[in-house]
């Protein structure tokens, strides 16, 4: 596994990562493409950045792999339309399992 970071998004989201400095940005334009570079990209990568949309989409697998170990570790982030009203907020629940510390608003 790379110590490196991935996008993986729309190809919108992702080319504003790559002008940001992200090397490597991997462009989908569905569900079913994104499935399968998700499984591709978590062999390889020890970050990958998604959108919300992705995360929400693919919620059981990225629980397991997250339940699996600390990498990798999958962010999710808000695409060009904004961000998705959650009960719960996965970035809070990384962090809390990841240093064991919830944060409190």
């Amino acid at each position: 596994m790379k110590s490196a970071i991935a996008v993986m998004a729309d190809p919108d989201t992702v080319t504003g990562f790559m002008l940001g400095g992200i090397k490597d940005g991997f462009p989908v334009s569905n569900m079913e493409e994104a499935g399968k570079k998700l499984e591709e990209l978590r062999k390889e990568y020890s970050i990958i950045i998604t959108t919300e949309k992705i995360g929400d989409h693919y919620r059981a697998t990225i629980d397991k792999m997250s339940s699996e170990g600390a990498l990798p570790m999958i962010i999710e982030i808000p695409d060009k339309t904004g961000s998705i009203d959650r009960e719960s907020d996965p970035i809070r629940e990384l962090i809390k399992r990841v240093i064991g510390v919830e944060m409190v608003e």
